[in-house]
């Protein structure tokens, strides 16, 4: 994933291929958009979905994915209690999830 502004600028700032590129560049965030299709979770649901991932890790995603407006962290019961889901945004991310899932299937 480009770190700064100008290194994003500098790669194909019009191409919506790099854009989505380095929005989801890296496993951990598609994994995430993967499970949050299924259902909304709650932090602990993806940290265990997501083995290995840091909690400093995924929080820093999840930021990054609300900040994007590709997912909401929302409240529910007492005490108060958080999950996150997909925006509308985020959910249009199903094709590409399907079609990699496919591809894998086929081919790996």
């Amino acid at each position: 994933m480009l770190r700064t502004g100008s290194q994003r600028s500098k790669l194909c700032p019009r191409c919506p291929v790099a854009r989505v590129a380095d929005l989801l560049g890296d496993t951990c965030t598609l994994l995430i958009i993967r499970d949050l299709l299924e259902s909304p979770r709650r932090f602990g649901e993806l940290e265990d979905s997501l083995g290995g991932m840091s909690p400093r890790t995924l929080t820093n995603k999840l930021k990054t994915l609300e900040k994007e407006k590709l997912i909401v962290r929302r409240s529910f019961t007492k005490p108060v209690r958080f999950h996150y889901e997909l925006t509308k945004k985020g959910a249009a991310f199903n094709k590409v999830v399907e079609a990699m899932r496919s591809y894998g299937k086929k081919y790996l």
